[in-house]
Parts: structure tokens; sequence; C-alpha cells
């Protein structure tokens, strides 16, 4: 900017003229100059400041649960949410399919040990069982049949080996009698060779009839017992035949309370279709749920408790289900001594299973935040409460009001606990009213 003043009439008159005027050009002065500058280049930087980052991200503080961290003690507990079922169930399934032709007791009735609950029909299984009987009795008759042979045969190589030894004996006592005889010459060769040959031949044949004898009797003692492993395959055949046409009569396995049995006359039943289960009367236990971050931690032998109508009642982990869905696995616990007066099946309980003694330790309030971490950061919230910062931490043990901090946070230090969703990727928050 600058300024032209016209001179006056007279005012350093040039030597050419009287009529020439000089301009004079007037500046900002420099300190103004500098100034100017200056604030252009501050508005710039606050601009710069001020325009959004892509890590960054402002955030209404209604929107935020901001607690701080403190010393305390920690108790080393989890609640879990449990619910009433029987300590044991038994489940009824049909071993063999069929017709429900009666049904004598209703679902929900207490049942004894082997009581008749249905009975079911089975064409087919009953021809088959028929037919098993038929082919038993057929092999019982031949073997009954084998076995008589077998003693006649004994019986008739018994007798010839008789005849056979007695034909023997009475040779031998011949050639006795003539041996000597012979000898001092008053028996012919001729007869005397006779004698011997007949003695010979006595011998041969009752070889012959003994090994016949044995031959025949081990071959047929082979027979009978490859008859006799049949008709004991064909035997357990037909056991089984009949206890499958037995299951048709459905009965309880144990003493309980019958539930979900909801057959009806005339529904056709397939083999191992469900039909119902019986509930152990007056022994429960608690299904637990418990967060899968606590899957190493659980253990059997654990205690719990839980308090109802004024009393508490110990508890333990008798067994733990390992497999996880939706975050979540499960436990049973089981009561030790008694167990509260007028629970049902299905009904709710708040246990307290207890991990180890309370501690000393640094604390953070719990809240959902740890979801959206998995406790390895934070945002921690400046000392004007005027924007956080993202922050490694690390986080140990949690019950239901604390977390334990292992490392990260210093006491006095305030953090969003509230969920970080929409912001989780940022790297700073900027905290607006």
């Amino acid at each position: 900017m600058s300024v032209v003043r016209m001179k006056k009439d007279g005012e350093g008159a040039s030597l050419s003229g009287g009529m020439d005027r000089v301009i004079e050009r007037k500046t900002l002065p420099a300190w103004a100059k500098y100034a100017g500058a200056a604030a252009i280049v501050l508005l710039l930087a606050l601009a710069w400041y001020m325009a959004p980052r892509g890590n960054t991200q402002s955030v209404q503080s209604d929107r935020l649960t901001i607690s701080e961290v403190r010393n305390g003690t920690f108790d080393d507990f989890l609640p879990l949410r449990s619910l009433v079922t029987p300590l044991l169930t038994v489940y009824l399934d049909a071993v063999e399919g069929g017709r429900v032709d009666k049904i004598l007791v209703e679902d929900g009735a207490y049942v004894k040990k082997g009581q008749l609950l249905a009975v079911l029909t089975n064409a087919d299984l009953q021809l088959l069982t028929l037919r098993s009987q038929t082919d038993v009795a057929q092999q019982v008759y031949n073997l009954q049949l084998a076995e008589l042979s077998l003693e006649q045969t004994r019986s008739q190589n018994t007798q010839a080996v008789t005849a056979a030894e007695n034909e023997y004996a009475k040779a031998k006592r011949q050639y006795d009698l003539q041996s000597p005889l012979a000898q001092r010459g008053f028996v012919a060769g001729k007869v005397f060779n006779d004698t011997r040959d007949d003695l010979v031949l006595a011998q041969r044949k009752l070889a012959e009839a003994r090994a016949t004898m044995a031959a025949e009797g081990r071959l047929q003692t082979t027979q009978v017992s490859q008859m006799r492993a049949t008709a004991n395959t064909l035997q357990g055949a037909l056991g089984i035949a009949r206890n499958n046409l037995d299951q048709l009569n459905l009965r309880a396995p144990v003493d309980g309370q019958l539930s979900s049995f909801t057959i009806q006359i005339g529904q056709s039943m397939s083999r191992g279709e469900r039909l119902g289960q019986i509930d152990s009367p007056g022994h429960n236990k608690l299904r637990a749920q418990v967060d899968e971050f606590y899957l190493g931690r659980v253990q059997t032998g654990q205690i719990a408790t839980v308090d109802y109508a004024g009393k508490t009642y110990k508890l333990k982990v008798a067994r733990i289900y390992p497999q996880v869905k939706n975050g979540i696995f499960e436990a049973d616990l089981w009561f030790i001594g008694d167990e509260p007066k007028g629970i049902q099946r299905g009904q709710t309980l708040q246990a307290r299973l207890t991990f180890g003694d309370p501690t000393p330790a640094r604390l953070l309030p719990n809240g959902a935040f740890y979801n959206d971490t998995g406790g390895s950061w934070v945002f921690v919230v400046a000392p004007d409460g005027r924007h956080a910062i993202k922050r490694q931490v690390r986080l140990g043990r949690r019950n239901e009001e604390f977390i334990e901090v292992l490392d990260g946070l210093d006491p006095g230090e305030k953090v969003i606990t509230s969920p970080y969703t929409g912001f989780a990727d940022k790297d700073r928050l900027d905290i607006t009213n």
C-alpha cells in the first residue's frame, strides 16, 4: 500500500519549468509488515492443528465412561450365571424301531426302575425271531441225530472189536495148545501152520477193528463239536433276537422323573430315535456359563458358592466342557453336602467361583472396553480431560468389578472404560462437551 501526495506550486520546482510536480510514495512501517506476516503464519498453523487427522476422532464426553486407576485389594472370584439341571439324566432311545401300541405312563410322572412305560410292535422283528427259533430247533434236531448216530456207530464198533478180541483169544489158545505138541511131532505140520495163520489173521482183524473205531470216533466227535458250536451260535442269535423283541417293551432303566416323553399311540419310531429321558429326583447340579477368557483358569475341584433363601451353599467344579461357542464355555458345579430346598429344573442361580485369596493390586474398574482390546491397550485421558491417547498396557486378573493392572498405568490416571465401538482404530480422541 502506498500514498501519493501532490506538492503545492512553488515547492521543489524543477529547472525545466514551473508546471512539473513531484509525486512522493509512502509505504507501511516495517513492524506492521512483520506483524501481518506473523498473523498469517499463526492462522495457518492453527488451521493445520485444528484440522481432523486420519488417526484422530472427536467424541462427545456424554458417550464415554471414564474411570480412575487406584490401589486396592483384588478379590479373585468370578460370578457365574448358572442353570439348575438334574444331576443324572438317562435318555430313553428306541433300541428297535416300531409302532407305538400302548402308553402306560404320562410325561412328568415319577417311575421306578423296570417299570413298563410303553409297548411297541414290529412285525418284521417278530418274524425274524420266529425264523431264528426255527433254525435253532432244526440245528438241535440235527445235533440229536448226529449224537444218536455216533452212539450207534460206537456201539457197532465196540461189538466189532469185542468179536475180534474173542476170535483172537480163541486163535491164541489154539496156537498155545498146539505149539508144544507140534514140537514133539504129535500135531501135523499143516494143521499147526493153519492154526498159526488163524492167529495172525485174528490179530490183524482186531487191530483193524480198533483202528476203525478210533478213526470213526474222532470224525464223529469233530462233527458233533461243530454242530454244537453252530447250535450255540444260533442260540446266541436267538437270544439277541428275543432281547431285541423284548426291547419293544420300553422300561425305565432307573428311578426318576420322566420328561420329554411325548410319543403318541400309532406313531412310528425309528431305531435310535429319542423317546424321552429320566432325571434323577431330588439331586441337582448347576450348569454354569463362563467367558472363554477364563478357560485356562477354571479347574475341576475349585470351590464355588451360591446364596439362596438366606443361606450359602458350597459347590465344586465337577466337569468342564472346553468347547467354546459364542465366546462362552460351560462347566458343571456339584453341591457339596446339602443343596437348596425348592429349586426347580431350569431355574437360574448366581454362583461365585473363587480362584484365590484377596491380594493388594492396582485396580481399574471393569468395563466393556476389554472386549474391544483384549486388555492389551486402553485410551488414557489427559489431565485436562480434553483428549485421550491410546497406550499399550498389561492387564491381569478380572472379576465382576475390577481388572488387575500389571503394567502401563499409574494410580490416579484416568481411562476410558466404556466400549470403543467406532473408534477402536484411532490413536487419539478429542473429547468435546
